[in-house]
C-alpha cells in the first residue's frame, strides 16, 4: 500500500478523522454523509478530537451548510464533549 492508494473506510455512521489530512476533510465528510444516507444510516458521530479546535471547526462549517443535515451538536460522551460530533440527518431526501 502506498500513500496514493485509496483508503477504504467501513460505512457504519462513525468517522474517524484523525487519520486523514485536514485539506481532505472538506470533501471527505459530504462524501461520507452521501454514502450514510445511500445506506439509510441516519445518525453519524464524526470524531475530530479535541486539539486545537480546527478539525472541529472545519467538521461544524461543513455541516452547518449541508441540506442533508438536520442537527448536530457536540458528543457528551466524548470525554469532555468537544472530540465528536454527533449528526443527525433528515430522512426526507428526495
Amino acid at each position: 500500500m502506498t500513500d496514493d492508494d485509496p483508503i477504504e473506510l467501513p460505512i457504519d455512521g462513525t468517522l474517524d478523522l484523525h487519520i486523514f489530512d485536514p485539506k481532505e476533510v472538506k470533501q471527505l465528510i459530504p462524501d461520507y454523509i452521501e454514502v450514510c444516507l445511500e445506506r439509510k444510516i441516519f445518525q453519524l458521530r464524526i470524531i475530530h478530537g479535541k486539539g486545537t479546535g480546527v478539525l472541529r471547526q472545519i467538521t461544524h462549517s461543513i455541516l452547518e451548510k449541508h441540506p442533508a443535515v438536520k442537527s448536530f451538536r457536540l458528543d457528551p460522551e466524548s470525554g469532555g464533549s468537544w472530540g465528536a460530533t454527533l449528526v443527525e440527518l433528515r430522512q426526507d431526501q428526495s
